[in-house]
């Protein structure tokens, strides 16, 4: 494994344990080189999913995409990483647990907008304005009036 610091591929494992939901092993490594401490995650490989977006396009799932959304949506809000990524983690398990090898991107949009109301209201709207294409005030209101019942 190398480190994400140095570049260096000597790192050892420090500590290793199953994650908080068991479907991953945390690893805590440390770089001989530099001496940083960094956490990887072990997965098991499983076929891969493949989404089918708006314009009937396919492409790779990507958790990446589902991460830098949400921290895009939670910028300079009171949401620490932590949270993020046990949302994505959630996010990702519900998309898995639809049991399909394809699954169209509106459905992931759906699954994100539902688990980012329980994070941030702030960060629901913002993710919600760009998800849902607001085109002016009026469809904005409607989309806050739904967070507010």
């Amino acid at each position: 494994m190398k480190c994400p610091y140095c570049g260096d591929d000597n790192t050892r494992v420090i500590d290793s344990r199953p994650s908080d939901d068991n479907s991953s092993i945390r690893r805590r490594r440390q770089c001989d080189a530099c001496g940083k401490r960094f956490t990887t995650y072990e997965k098991v490989e499983s076929a891969p999913l493949m989404v089918i977006k708006k314009d009937k396009t396919r492409e790779i799932y990507d958790r990446a995409k589902i991460e830098q959304g949400l921290i895009r949506s939670c910028h300079k809000r009171p949401v620490s990483m932590e949270k993020i990524e046990k949302c994505v983690d959630d996010i990702e398990a519900a998309v898995f647990n639809l049991g399909t090898r394809e699954v169209e991107s509106s459905i992931i949009g759906e699954i994100v907008m539902d688990k980012i109301k329980d994070l941030d209201a702030v960060a629901y709207v913002r993710f919600a304005s760009v998800y849902r294409e607001f085109k002016d005030v009026n469809t904005f209101m409607d989309e806050l009036k739904k967070i507010l019942k």
